[in-house]
């Protein structure tokens, strides 16, 4: 077996390119948590007092860690969840701009806002650390899914604890030591070993102010139980079946490439990534026929070569998930054009695969594809791209690509999602808020909508 096992007070990770063992970790008892919480909760007394100007420094600090080492991660990446090395390489050099982005922003975004009123003679509010954080993260994107709340939350004066995907634990671990590295002072940042069930004693912690979790649909409801059972803010950020719309009058060259990385960057393991691809029937064959062309030239191999460009699924699991998707889909109707079945080598290896005919019953469209699928459905008009779009259960980002920027922009606001991309795929950008909708989840990240969602906006009067 290729996936994370995972025995009472032991963590193993193992290669998905190779099945080999890499490391076995133990996990932490309930005591040492309890102690990792006092820690934490000691540090963030400390932290939050220090000038923000302060924490801006240390975090540009961070980004030269990042940068100096970047190499090691990315390596790092790979060989625990199977992402290719210049994706890997990309996933630290974003997290090092967004060390920036906080340390050049937060400044200004964290001011305190004057307010005039007739009938007071000052009014102002500010915004206040909470306290100690508890993060809960996937394996997808190890650095960039953690840092993307841990970085504005920390910069805020908050302290944060990760309980990280267990099969990237090296990774977790890894990221408490570049804190250290940038001279953070201890506790600030810290991995907390855990099984999955040993996570909810945590949320309900009293020194715990706050959860977030990016993950899957179920995981976020039980996240969600158990924070709201404490009264305790929580932020999910959840699965996605993100639409990509391809209208009449789309520029093929530019949309065919696009939509080749939107699906299969990260063998297609990503949550924004577009999964339901709805091809006006004027473009439909050609489009198909481009994403054939492209499937086709992929170098499939050992992810951590820099001339691979398609590698490995993160688990056994994962990919058995993925093939009972596509043969379901494939009985009830839809056509292979490429791949759907798993590649004749060692390691989860799945072929990046095509799929045309898709109709709304199948897995394939019902389901969120955690994997390399692409399921095409044919449209005639923008009003059934609408319908389409809006028939899931999951609502966190979009596509739609037409040369009338105007009828996109219109578009855009008929779809159910938290964010629509016109022209593009899907990006998390930091100036910009990302989180989703109806089962995708609630709450915000990045921008000032993301560090403000664990602050204390507090209003101060002076009558």
């Amino acid at each position: 077996m290729y996936y994370i096992l995972a025995m009472r007070n032991t963590i193993k990770t193992f290669n998905p390119a190779t099945g080999q063992k890499i490391e076995s970790y133990r996990t932490h008892s309930p005591k040492e948590t309890d102690l990792i919480v006092q820690q934490a909760h000691s540090a963030w007394k400390n932290w939050k007092d220090l000038p923000l100007a302060s924490r801006c420094e240390h975090m540009l600090s961070l980004e030269k860690v990042l940068v100096k080492k970047r190499e090691e991660y990315a390596r790092l990446i790979t060989l625990e969840m199977g992402k290719i090395y210049s994706e890997a390489i990309g996933e630290i050099d974003k997290v090092a701009m967004y060390c920036r982005f906080y340390a050049r922003e937060a400044p200004r975004i964290l001011a305190d806002e004057k307010v005039s009123l007739e009938q007071v003679s000052h009014a102002q509010i500010s915004f206040e650390a909470l306290g100690v954080l508890l993060a809960i993260m996937p394996w997808n994107v190890p650095f960039w899914q953690a840092m993307r709340f841990a970085i504005p939350a920390i910069i805020a004066g908050n302290t944060v604890l990760l309980k990280h995907a267990s099969n990237v634990t090296g990774c977790s671990l890894a990221l408490e030591k570049a804190f250290l590295d940038a001279g953070f002072p201890q506790h600030v940042f810290q991995s907390v070993l855990l099984q999955g069930a040993e996570t909810e004693p945590l949320i309900s912690h009293p020194l715990v102010k706050g959860v977030t979790i990016t993950g899957s649909e179920q995981a976020g409801s039980r996240v969600a139980m158990a924070a709201g059972k404490s009264l305790k803010k929580s932020v999910l950020e959840l699965g996605g079946s993100d639409a990509f719309i391809v209208l009449e009058d789309a520029d093929m060259q530019a949309c065919a490439p696009k939509a080749f990385q939107a699906r299969f960057a990260n063998c297609g393991q990503v949550c924004i990534s577009a999964k339901r691809f709805l091809v006006h029937e004027e473009k439909l064959e050609e489009f198909i026929q481009l994403q054939k062309r492209l499937a086709e030239q992929q170098i499939i191999g050992d992810p951590s070569e820099k001339t691979t460009t398609y590698g490995p699924m993160v688990s056994e699991k994962a990919l058995q998930e993925i093939d009972r998707q596509v043969q379901e889909s494939v009985r009830m109707g839809a056509r292979i054009v490429y791949g759907g079945h798993r590649i004749n080598r060692q390691g989860c290896y799945y072929a990046p695969t095509i799929l045309r005919d898709v109709t709304p019953d199948m897995p394939v469209f019902r389901e969120e594809t955690f994997g390399p699928i692409m399921a095409i459905t044919k449209i005639a008009d923008e009003d059934e791209a609408v319908r389409l779009a809006n028939d899931s259960d999951y609502g966190l980002g979009g596509n739609i690509w037409t040369q009338d920027i105007e009828r996109g922009i219109q578009l855009s606001r008929r779809i159910e999602s938290g964010s629509v991309f016109i022209n593009s795929f899907t990006q998390s950008i930091p100036a910009l808020p990302f989180g989703g909708i109806k089962k995708s989840g609630y709450g915000r990240e990045m921008s000032h909508y993301g560090i403000k969602e664990f602050m204390n906006i507090k209003t101060i009067v002076v009558g």
